[in-house]
């Protein structure tokens, strides 16, 4: 057998086309070649083709271009870090071989899943973290509420959802921090040992949790602080105990805040006729429903002097104010429904709230520029008067105006001023030469007439619309018997020249008299009648003429106007006759007030002024409007 001969492998290398390196090569192409010789076939056609490349273009005279000198410098960069990579990793192989690609694709996979063990462990962790920090919330709330995670279930105990206390462990402690050591009961100890001996007493209502023994030794001076006064039972109470001042401070806010006892947990109703020992824990509405007694309770304390609670509102005519000045202001019995009117000759009407007060209707009059605008007492009509021989009627169920006068036999040119009678039956207007008309309000005929000697100047109602009294230019209050139409008294007003102004309160035991210099005389009605010509009181706030006045619904506030004054306004205390001191008040201005009046049951003030507003003040020792 013949055999070839023998030929190195260098020598093979060098004789195999793809192991030489290609002619025309740079020399550190061919260093290049010999090293890629050495890898793998991949990499030595990898260099071939972009060393031939450069190679060819320069031996055919084509440029060379930057990208293939990217890719060169690309290439030997991954090389050398192939080659440390495989350096490090102790493996045997060539860089550029397949079992070194495995290697590589390996290591990539081993590395994710260790990133990804990595970001479960750590996953686990925050995970427990989270439910031990909620573990210790459950645990805290469960001691101080209660189980509120484990529900209760027959045979087991509340206590199993929390850790078992030590049963050595007190039940509580004395905290001497503030004592500075000294060993004091608390007071809850004395409360127990009082329980201990008292097992068999029966506690009615709720015991306090915690009494203060400074409330006893405390004494506060409500006199000394303004906004205190009001708390005072009498006008010259100073000092009152702590536990006293508690007890008012609580009144105080139930009076401001009422109908607040269905949230009184300590009340406690028995059915009539009930045993004892028996109780019905809806008592309350039992004898709501068993009873007819009145479902609010009527205030029966004294307003007193000194101060005036009272809060601004909304202004009563604030959705449409007049364009001239309110000569006219007054509510409807309901309490809810106010008019207007002045001498933009437009009748308004709003619903009194406190908060919108919206407009219901408003009536133009075109040929009376309105003075005085009054409601007949028993609520159905309106009568309206200006500086006309006539007058207006509106009525308020048929939502007619109807015209009344001139009235016949009569030649008066002005029915400005007139007063109507509290039982709706008389309308008495003011006449010429000490006149006072007398018409009758159900079928506006003149059915009368009444002569003084001066002239009239100012009209009022008395005794239920039995009795009139009238005040003129001779200084004489005049007392009318309607029945019989003649005077049964006639009496020098203290001090007055001129009376311009009178009013009645609402049971006519007292009447108030106001004159050109500002005087406001405060009689006794009987005492008047009986001789006695001393006033009760001369108010002397006033400097210019007196205007309107008005007593509220109990007589405990007068109201004086003076027209021709700024803020000319003053609320009298009646039992005291003394003038409150923070009435109108530095905020709040009245600018000139021509009319003013209150709701039936004094919840509510209005004044009306010049500039065309009605201004709506809240009174809070009132509770009804």
């Amino acid at each position: 057998m013949i055999f070839p001969p023998r030929t190195s492998t260098r020598a093979a290398a060098a004789a195999s086309p793809f192991h030489a390196p290609p002619p025309l090569l740079p020399r550190s192409t061919q260093r290049r070649w010999a090293s890629a010789r050495r890898s793998s076939p991949d990499r030595r056609r990898h260099c071939l083709s972009s060393s031939g490349r450069r190679a060819a273009g320069a031996q055919h005279g084509l440029p060379f271009s930057s990208g293939d000198k990217m890719s060169l410098i690309s290439q030997n960069t991954q090389k050398r870090r192939l080659e440390k990579s495989g350096a490090d990793d102790g493996n045997d192989e060539g860089i550029g071989s397949p079992v070194a690609r495995d290697g590589e694709v390996g290591k990539g996979t081993k590395l994710k899943n260790h990133n990804k063990e990595k970001k479960k462990k750590r996953t686990k962790v925050s995970e427990a973290q989270q439910n031990k920090e909620e573990e210790e919330i459950r645990q805290l709330e469960s001691s101080l509420f209660g189980a509120l995670y484990t529900p209760l279930e027959f045979g087991t105990e509340v206590a199993g959802a929390v850790a078992a206390p030590d049963k050595d462990a007190p039940l509580f402690f004395t905290d001497r921090s503030a004592a500075d050591g000294v060993d004091d009961l608390p007071i809850y100890e004395e409360d127990l040992a009082h329980d201990e001996e008292e097992d068999e007493v029966v506690i009615k209502g709720r015991k306090p949790v915690w009494i203060d023994e400074e409330e006893e030794r405390t004494e506060v001076d409500i006199a000394k602080v303004a906004r205190l006064r009001k708390l005072r039972k009498e006008a010259d109470e100073h000092l009152i105990s702590g536990k006293e001042y508690e007890a008012r401070l609580r009144g105080q806010h139930a009076k401001l805040n009422p109908f607040t006892g269905w949230a009184d947990m300590d009340r406690k109703t028995s059915i009539p006729g009930a045993s004892d020992g028996e109780s019905d824990d809806e008592g309350g509405v039992d004898d709501i429903l068993q009873n007819n007694d009145e479902l609010v309770v009527k205030d029966t304390v004294k307003l007193l002097p000194g101060m005036l609670e009272f809060s601004r509102l909304v202004d009563a005519n604030i959705q449409d104010p007049s364009s001239g000045p309110i000569n006219s202001v007054q509510f409807h019995r309901n309490g809810q429904l106010m008019l207007a009117a002045g001498l933009d000759k437009h009748l308004r009407f709003f619903q009194i709230d406190g908060k919108r007060n919206p407009k219901i209707q408003s009536i133009f009059i075109g040929d009376c520029p309105v003075l005085k605008a009054s409601f007949l007492p028993d609520g159905s009509e309106v009568i309206l008067s200006g500086r006309r021989k006539f007058f207006y009627s509106f009525d308020l169920v048929k939502a007619a105006v109807s015209k009344i006068g001139p009235l016949t036999g009569r030649e008066e040119k002005s029915l400005e001023s007139f007063e109507i009678s509290p039982d709706s039956r008389t309308i008495a207007f003011v006449g010429n030469e000490g006149y006072i008309l007398l018409i009758s309000a159900k079928t506006k005929q003149l059915i009368g007439t009444l002569k003084m000697n001066g002239s009239v100047r100012s009209l009022a109602f008395a005794d239920g619309g039995n009795q009139l009294l009238s005040s003129g230019g001779d200084g004489h209050v005049y007392h009318w018997d309607l029945g019989t139409r003649k005077c049964i008294h006639k009496a020098m007003d203290d001090g007055s020249l001129a009376g311009i102004s009178l009013c009645t309160s609402r049971d006519s035991s007292l009447f108030a008299t106001g004159s050109t210099s500002g005087i406001v005389n405060v009689y006794k009605r009987d005492d008047f009648l009986g001789g006695k010509r001393k006033p009760l009181k001369t108010i002397e706030n006033l400097t210019t003429d007196v205007g309107e006045m008005k007593f509220n619904h109990d007589a405990q506030i007068l109201a004086i106007t003076s027209r021709k004054e700024r803020n000319g306004m003053r609320l009298v205390h009646v039992p005291s006759f003394s003038v409150f001191q923070n009435w109108p008040g530095p905020r709040f201005s009245l600018h000139y007030p021509r009319c003013l009046d209150f709701s039936p049951g004094s919840g509510f003030l209005s004044v009306g002024h010049a500039g065309g507003k009605v201004l709506l003040y809240k009174l809070h020792h009132y509770q009804n409007a």
